[in-house]
């Protein structure tokens, strides 16, 4: 896991501060990203409300205001000049600092940007206001300072809390975690001890109710757990002997032993949170693409600035005061905010989407070019079948039977053998019943006597041998789609068939036809023969199937499809299928509970579930458009509102002061924001 963790270190957020200089020197320190992030939210709220606070003496005093309200005699006192430019000196150093620092460090980056342009702005009003108090003919331009620093202070502030949130909710899981566990001894006896005393190889006692403290593996008892809240499974899952369990999840009516496998930061969840961290602090192409958009309109602003100084001084009769203004304005105007978050709070909120349903993103830029995918391959055991041996048909030859009654007496008998076969007739059985007499046929297959009746559960072998003939229709079909036929004899006469298989999952069929409703291809790479494949292809409507392919030669398929030009996705159980997960354009694991952590996939699903990478990919899709809206809101608000902060429709008597250009940039942050908020995908509430 800390390999995967160790991929995205290096990769900040555009938009979330770690470039603008209010952090030098905290790269290193053993608190990591995440504590900065919530010092930084802190210090932005308290610089936003110490600012608010002089901002209000700071409105009474400005003389525009005052003649705006018709109070110009109010408050007026001799030095009432200095006191105000006291006290915006304040907020421009106090409020202002972060985006001062910020100038800095984009200028010796030579990365010209966001924080540039703000900076730019308020200190141009600062310093030409300063000079007016001290002397110079022309107006002050404090209170549209302070306003702009208090709207970009809380914009920042609001923008960090949003990209602070996607794994706020599954950090206060982990707080919820039972501080204390029932250990039990080697004489059978229970002592409380603290978590974090508990090691691997541990065995604790889960009473019902409670909830698990650690990973682990069920050694004894049976109960139904509840994993909503870690996996987004909504459905209680029923646990057992050999079955895994994880930390956080919710334990139903039974009693459970569990034996720990891991503990700490090599929990699941522990896992979980540091992958939603990683997701947001990498940088995505999309976000090197809105990096790119604030560079060039940082330029554009500047060019912007400076033409409309020269114009206003050099070819009308308006003053300096006058152009000055009209150049803080576009300044001010061109702020990209909005850009800058365009971005980043998509990226918050589809991580957190993603997490709440149990899609681990682990790179964002394969993320995104999944919704380029034109084929997925599915690997078949495990992923579009269940992996697991059981009764997928039953014929029967006696009406006096029914097939559940069949399932019954057949795995009563197989109950007592430890045959994959007898274990898939037992696994498919409604109940058992005691038997007597029991034996084993070699190589033929088992009987017993059940509730008085003689049941053999036989292979068609054995029957060839005691020269008994079925003669049934359905019975060769299902041998040709390459199923194991058992038959079951009661007292000496064939009652019916079981055929068995790899079982399909129920969401195969459904996951298929959705892609094929998104124009993506499915196509099944399996190893086994191609009755088998055939089958499960045809039950489940795949549009291509590879058989008989051994785990080496998945890569080469793989290779293959995207030699006919086409996205690929791959879809596995990342184990066997590492090679090909790691050629495909997006390597997709699927697995349940603690597996997730698997090296090669860029994207994990939590569930077993195929449905889930329909999900994945409509995110990705709906991520992109939500991206594409925000940078085309951004930018083109942007090009609509530098030519009236110049004063293009001057003549028309429609002139932007510095303060409306603040607020309406601070509008389209305000929209940018909502419209990344209403991001969802399909199944969601």
């Amino acid at each position: 896991m800390k390999e995967e963790m160790d991929n995205h270190k290096g990769h900040e957020m555009h938009g979330t501060h770690e470039d603008h200089g209010d952090h030098s020197g905290h790269e290193g320190h053993s608190g990591g990203q995440h504590s900065h992030h919530e010092h930084m939210v802190a210090d932005f709220k308290k610089r936003f409300f110490v600012s608010i606070v002089f901002t209000v003496p700071i409105l009474f005093l400005s003389p525009m205001l005052r003649k705006l309200f018709g109070v110009e005699d109010l408050l007026r006192f001799s030095g009432d000049s200095y006191l105000l430019f006291a006290l915006a000196s304040f907020v421009f150093f106090y409020g202002g600092w972060p985006f001062l620092k910020g100038l800095v460090t984009e200028v010796k980056a030579k990365l010209p940007g966001m924080m540039t342009l703000i900076g730019l702005a308020i200190s141009t009003a600062y310093i030409y206001s300063s000079v007016v108090v001290f002397g110079l003919p022309g107006k002050v331009f404090f209170w549209e300072l302070v306003t702009l620093v208090d709207i970009m202070l809380l914009g920042h502030w609001i923008e960090m809390r949003s990209v602070m949130g996607a794994s706020r909710a599954l950090e206060e899981l982990a707080k919820l975690m039972p501080s204390n566990a029932h250990k039990l001894l080697e004489d059978g006896s229970t002592v409380e001890v603290a978590v974090e005393d508990i090691k691997v190889g541990d065995r604790i006692l889960v009473k019902p109710g409670e909830k698990l403290p650690v990973d682990g593996v069920v050694v004894e008892g049976v109960s139904s757990v509840n994993e909503s809240m870690l996996t987004g499974e909504s459905l209680p899952i029923t646990k057992r002997e050999k079955d895994q369990v994880i930390g956080g999840s919710i334990n139903g009516e039974g009693s459970l032993v569990v034996e720990i496998k891991k503990t700490g930061k090599d929990s699941y969840l522990s896992q979980v949170v540091k992958l939603v961290r990683e997701a947001q602090e990498s940088k995505s192409k999309s976000q090197d693409l809105a990096s790119r958009a604030a560079l060039w309109l940082t330029f554009i602003a500047l060019g912007a600035g400076g033409i409309t100084m020269f114009v206003w001084l050099f070819f009308t009769t308006k003053n300096f005061a006058y152009a000055l203004e009209r150049t803080v304005t576009v300044m001010v105007i061109t702020c990209p905010h909005a850009l800058g978050l365009a971005v980043p709070l998509v990226v918050a909120v589809s991580t957190a989407i993603s997490a709440k349903n149990g899609l681990l993103i682990r790179n964002r830029a394969a993320f995104e070019h999944a919704r380029n995918i034109q084929a997925v391959i599915f690997d078949k055991t495990g992923t579009l079948t269940e992996g697991k041996f059981g009764v997928t048909d039953t014929i029967v030859l006696d009406e006096k039977y029914s097939k559940e009654e069949l399932i019954n007496l057949a795995a009563s008998v197989e109950a007592n053998s430890e045959h994959p076969i007898a274990r898939g007739v037992v696994a498919s059985a409604v109940k058992t019943m005691p038997v007597k007499e029991f034996s084993s046929i070699t190589g033929r297959g088992a009987q017993g006597v059940v509730d008085g009746r003689k049941v053999l559960v036989v292979s068609p072998g054995y029957l060839k041998e005691k020269g008994k003939e079925v003669k049934n229709e359905t019975i060769g079909k299902l041998s040709a789609q390459g199923k194991t036929v058992v038959f079951v004899i009661v007292d000496d006469e064939v009652k019916g068939a079981l055929a068995l298989a790899d079982r399909i999952r129920k969401e195969s069929k459904d996951t298929v036809a959705r892609l094929r409703e998104m124009g993506i291809r499915s196509i099944m790479l399996t190893g086994d023969n191609k009755q088998v494949a055939s089958w499960v292809a045809e039950e489940i409507g795949i549009d291509e199937v590879f058989a008989e392919v051994l785990p080496h030669e998945k890569a080469d398929k793989v290779k293959e499809v995207k030699g006919r030009g086409l996205v690929v996705a791959m879809t596995g159980d990342g184990v066997n299928d590492a090679p090909a997960l790691a050629l495909a354009d997006v390597g997709i694991a699927i697995g349940a509970g603690t597996d997730v952590a698997i090296e090669t996939a860029d994207i994990v699903l939590v569930r077993s579930n195929p449905l889930d990478v329909v999900k994945i990919l409509d995110l990705a899709r709906v991520t992109y458009s939500k991206m594409v809206q925000n940078l085309i809101w951004a930018t083109g608000y942007n090009a609509l509102a530098i030519p009236l902060a110049a004063g293009a429709l001057y003549s028309f008597g429609i002139v932007l002061s510095p303060a409306a250009g603040a607020v309406l940039m601070s509008l389209s942050t305000v929209i940018v924001a909502v419209n990344a908020r209403m991001l969802k995908i399909k199944g969601e509430n």
